[in-house]
């Protein structure tokens, strides 16, 4: 059975465990995190950036560039996904701000 909307939910971004309630389902989150873990690694890969704040801002950027553009898959992971993706982001930083 599928957790309800607001359930939540851990999931894994860049090595570090997170623990995220949401509007979406657990579904919904998982694919938002695993899409900001593969930004994140993808940043990681090709920068010589080793501290996981500079590479959570680049993928933030990133992410944000390609939200404004209408690319990626971001767009149509979801319904509502670029409102969902701002509210991703404000929790990512909320998260490194307690870091």
């Amino acid at each position: 059975m599928e957790p309800k909307p607001g359930q939540l939910v851990q999931v894994e971004i860049f090595g570090q465990s997170y623990n995220l309630r949401g509007a979406g389902t657990s579904d919904d989150l998982s694919d938002l995190a695993g899409y900001v873990d593969r930004k994140m690694r993808e940043v990681s890969e090709s920068t010589s950036t080793v501290d996981s704040l500079k590479v959570a801002i680049l993928a933030a950027l990133n992410i944000a560039d390609e939200a404004r553009a209408g690319r990626g898959p971001e767009v149509g992971m979801v319904p509502g996904g670029g409102e969902r993706l701002a509210r991703l982001i404000d929790m990512l930083e909320r998260c490194f701000a307690e870091a």
